[in-house]
């Protein structure tokens, strides 16, 4: 360890500062991504539902060649834009796989892109201990781990803010013009990855910024011409082929008030995806909303184990309010030290631009998570709709980590913040390690008589949280039995939470404050490798992969797949018999939502030219038995009216968890 004297009027304080190299810090990012994403990515198959719904319209793509509009089991799907199912897409035409690891891969390689971001952002911020802790918090926090198991595009919507933002700071700051052509670039990017809040999120958080900063006054650098030039360049033709490639089309099939005329590609996307999603009143109404302190109070759980050090931000943030406050009324170009105390002034110029630019990192970041947060607490959400903020807020709290560990000082040359804080945190870290490590371990001993059951779906209640609708809904259907399916994944949980946390508390105990720091990673590297395990195990209730498995074998590509419900339900067998099946799947589920408000494919399938998928219980019942072989498909929830539509002609073939396939003749 080095040290360094900072003098200050009369006191002097001994700082310490240690980082890693950059080599080893490198290979600890490399080490934790292998570990934790990028081994994760074969196991399990693609699951039901958004997930292989997703695969399946990057595989149109490069089945069909056109890249412009969506499509799912032949119809229309643009609810989201297409960069995710581009990257997807690319990777399928580029390897010729078509599996989990493919597909998952473009999100686990953002996950990469925002560990280096906040390394490379914090460590010029705050120094490198900060950029060391700010690229452990991205690999390591619960949330980005639960939220890159399927396909969702937060994490390279969150990798292209991130980039924007620190372009948009780095270019002003260091008088970098060609970055701000990556500001616009960036935008852009994510624009074709989520939509329209990538604007309203990025000017929310840039517009008072550059207020604040009085850096306004330089527009000229803000490339406004030539930048918005080349976001249209980028943003722009995706979304007009598409407006003229799916025009309004007159009447629809149905009554519905909303669907009585099929509005084209701009209603849908503009108005019914975005602003009337916003209010709430997008049709189908197949989303729901937080609770607004469960909203706020799941932050603490996306950011763990590092939101156990929120405590002592906030600390920082009241200690230092008066100077914030007296900055915000001054303005940057009177920068004071009051957030990360003194450092060596042998350069006062090159101190200065430091010290400033750490300063307004705090506010930019600041400013973005709070108008994404405040905007979503306002709109209708899921569980992973902040995503975009957590990083930011990750760097926030490595700052806040790094100065307390180097005792960085004030102006009255005292430590801004204790290392108590540090070991209160630490502390609460370890008795939630204990406790966790008690639960597990009571679940195992109360399970110890029950035979592990291959198929955990058995196991589970249905609770139908939320009608399933948030993303986190059948964490809910847990029971203890599950656990005789998870007793290896829950053992290695019950240790790496049982030890880590302690060895790191007496670390930090030790004032061996970058060791335990470590500790809190190593920890939840074991922890989330345990979890992948345990996810994996729960294949049979997420994925219908087995089924398509037994259509492939048994079946010929002459056979029709038919699913009894929305096509979500099935969307695995959909997705790996497509090259087996020569026709599309069927639905036994009104065309354009006449009588329903669920299905995934509700406006596509308005359209006079959409393909004729959707059955009646009438024709499913006269086509049953007759022709090709028929292959059936129904949740539990789906599975008493299919059995008494097609009473005595139903042949079972295999029963997973809350779903089961038949055919309509016995397999030879």
């Amino acid at each position: 360890m080095t040290t360094s004297t900072i003098s200050n009027g009369s006191s002097t304080l001994q700082r310490p500062q240690q980082a890693p190299s950059l080599r080893a810090t490198w290979l600890f990012f490399a080490a934790i991504f292998v570990a934790v994403y990028l081994a994760s990515l074969f196991t399990p198959p693609l699951l039901d539902d958004v997930d292989a719904a997703h695969a399946e319209a990057a595989q149109y793509m490069v089945k069909s060649g056109d890249w412009i509009t969506p499509k799912i089991d032949g119809i229309r799907y643009i609810e989201k834009p297409p960069l995710p199912y581009w990257a997807v897409a690319i990777l399928y035409r580029a390897t010729g796989l078509e599996d989990s690891f493919t597909t998952h891969l473009p999100n686990a390689l953002a996950i990469l892109g925002l560990s280096w971001l906040s390394w490379l952002w914090a460590g010029r911020a705050w120094g490198p201990r900060a950029g060391f802790y700010a690229g452990l918090g991205a690999l390591t926090s619960i949330g980005p781990f639960l939220f890159t198991r399927f396909i969702i595009p937060e994490a390279i919507l969150s990798f292209f803010f991130l980039l924007g933002l620190y372009c948009l700071i780095t270019g002003l700051e260091f008088d970098r013009p060609r970055r701000i052509y990556w500001v616009w670039a960036s935008v852009a990017l994510a624009l074709l990855t989520k939509g329209l809040i990538a604007i309203v999120f990025f000017l929310g958080a840039a517009i008072p910024y550059l207020l604040l900063t009085d850096q306004w006054r330089r527009w000229r650098a803000l490339k406004p011409l030539s930048g918005f030039l080349l976001f249209l360049a980028i943003g722009a033709p995706w979304h007009i082929l598409c407006g003229l490639a799916n025009p309004d089309q007159g009447h629809a099939v149905g009554n519905h008030p909303t669907l009585g005329n099929v509005h084209g590609f701009f209603y849908f996307y503009f108005v019914n995806e975005h602003f009337l999603r916003f209010f709430g009143e997008r049709y189908p109404h197949d989303y729901n909303k937080l609770p607004a302190l469960w909203y706020w109070l799941t932050h603490i759980a996306w950011l763990f184990p590092w939101s156990l050090f929120l405590p002592a931000a906030v600390a920082v943030a009241w200690k230092t309010r008066r100077r914030w406050l007296q900055h915000f009324r001054r303005g940057a170009g009177q920068s004071v030290d009051f957030h990360l105390g003194n450092t060596p002034r042998n350069d006062v110029s090159s101190y200065t631009l430091r010290l400033r630019f750490r300063i307004r990192t705090v506010w930019l970041l600041s400013i973005f998570s709070a108008v994404t947060l405040i905007f979503f607490a306002i709109s209708t959400n899921q569980e992973y709709y902040t995503f975009p903020v957590w990083t930011p807020l990750l760097m926030l709290i490595a700052g806040v980590i790094a100065e307390a560990e180097e005792r960085r000082s004030a102006n009255d040359g005292r430590p801004i913040l204790s290392t108590a804080w540090l070991t209160g945190g630490q502390a609460a870290f370890a008795g939630i390690g204990v406790l966790s490590a008690a639960i597990l371990g009571w679940g195992l001993w109360d399970s110890r008589h029950l035979p592990a059951v291959g198929d955990i779906g058995t196991l589970l209640a249905h609770r139908d949280v939320a009608d399933y609708t948030l993303a986190m809904s059948h964490l809910f259907d847990l029971t203890g039995p599950s656990f005789a399916a998870l007793r290896l994944p829950a053992v290695l949980a019950a240790l790496a939470v049982l030890v880590g946390p302690v060895v790191g508390l007496a670390l930090r105990l030790k004032r061996r404050h970058i060791a335990a720091t470590i500790s809190i990673a190593l920890t939840m590297t074991a922890f989330l490798v345990a979890a992948h395990i345990a996810f994996a195990r729960f294949e049979p209730m997420l994925s219908s992969k087995q089924l398509a498995d037994i259509i492939v074998r048994d079946g010929t590509p002459s056979d029709t797949f038919i699913v009894y419900g929305d096509q979500s339900y099935a969307s695995s067998v959909i997705f790996y018999t497509d090259h087996f099946r020569k026709g599309l799947a069927l639905e036994v589920e009104p065309r354009c939502g006449q009588h329903s408000e669920g299905t995934t494919l509700l406006w596509g399938s308005c359209y006079p030219d959409a393909p004729d998928i959707f059955l009646s219980d009438r024709q499913l019942a006269a086509m049953w038995g007759r022709g090709n072989r028929k292959w059936l498909f129904a949740e539990d929830t789906e599975r008493p009216p299919a059995e008494q539509l097609l009473a005595g002609r139903l042949y079972p073939v295999r029963s997973i968890a809350d779903k089961t396939l038949w055919t309509d003749r016995p397999l030879e």
